[in-house]
C-alpha cells in the first residue's frame, strides 16, 4: 500500500465524527456506574442473569454447572477429576473451597501457606473463589484475597471457580462498586476479570487455547 493511500484513509477516517463521549475534550462518565448508558443491557430477572452468563460463558468456553447444594457442586468437582484425571490439586482456605477440596480427597497444596512455584504449577487443578461472577461478560471476577493470589488463577492447567449464586451481578459497574463498597481504599494487590481460558491467535488465526495460562476454566454456582 502506498504512502498516499494511507494517508488518504487516515484523512478519511478522521472527517467522521466520533462520539462526544469518546471525543477529546467531551463529557466524561466520572462514575463508574454512568458507563452503562454506553454497555450491552442486562435483564433484571435473576433466572435471566444466570441464563446470560451462561450464555457468554459457553461462548468464552467456560465450562458452567449451576447447582443446587454444595452437595452437588462437589459431585460435580469429582466427576471433572475422574474425566480429566487429577493427581493433585491447589487451592486455598475459603468457605468453598475447602470443603469441595477435603470432597475430592486428593493431595491438596494451599496457597495460604506459601508454595513453590514449580509445585503449582505441577498441580492438574487451581480451585478458587471470587469475588463476582459478571452476567454481561460472562467474566469472573477476581482479586488476591478471593482468589488465594495471583499465581494460583494462572499457573495449573485448569482454573476451577466456586461461587454462590448471590455473587451472580448484573454488570460490570457493579463489579467495580462491589470492589469499593467491600475494600474502599485498602485495595487487594491483584484484581482481574476472567473471561474464558487465555487464548492468541497467530498469523494464520488459528485460535491458540492456554499460552499464557489455564487451558480450561469451570465455573461451579450453587444456589446458597
Amino acid at each position: 500500500m502506498s504512502r498516499a493511500t494511507i494517508l488518504a484513509r487516515i484523512k478519511e477516517a478522521l472527517s467522521v465524527p466520533t462520539d462526544p463521549h469518546v471525543r477529546h475534550g467531551g463529557a466524561h462518565p466520572t462514575a463508574p456506574e454512568q458507563y452503562r448508558a454506553f454497555l450491552p443491557a442486562v435483564p433484571a430477572a435473576p433466572a435471566d442473569q444466570v441464563a446470560l452468563f451462561a450464555e457468554r460463558a459457553a461462548n468464552l468456553r467456560v465450562g458452567f454447572h449451576a447447582v443446587p447444594d454444595a452437595t452437588a457442586a462437589h459431585a460435580v468437582l469429582r466427576d471433572l477429576a475422574v474425566k480429566h484425571g487429577w493427581q493433585g490439586v491447589a487451592s486455598h482456605a475459603d468457605a468453598l473451597t475447602t470443603p469441595a477440596c477435603a470432597a475430592l480427597g486428593l493431595p491438596t497444596m494451599l496457597t495460604t501457606r506459601g508454595y513453590d512455584r514449580d509445585a503449582l504449577e505441577a498441580c492438574d487443578v487451581g480451585i478458587t473463589g471470587c469475588e463476582a461472577l459478571i452476567a454481561q461478560t460472562g467474566s469472573v471476577l477476581v482479586t488476591s484475597r478471593s482468589s488465594g493470589g495471583r499465581a494460583l488463577t494462572c499457573l495449573p492447567p485448569h482454573h476451577v471457580v466456586l461461587a454462590r449464586a448471590d455473587q451472580l451481578i448484573a454488570d460490570l459497574p457493579g463489579g467495580f462498586a462491589l470492589l469499593r463498597a467491600k475494600y474502599g481504599n485498602n485495595w487487594p494487590t491483584f484484581m482481574g476479570l476472567i473471561s474464558g481460558p487465555s487464548r492468541t491467535g497467530d498469523i494464520e488465526r488459528i485460535l491458540v487455547l492456554g499460552a499464557h495460562g489455564p487451558k480450561q476454566v469451570t465455573v461451579i454456582m450453587t444456589a446458597w
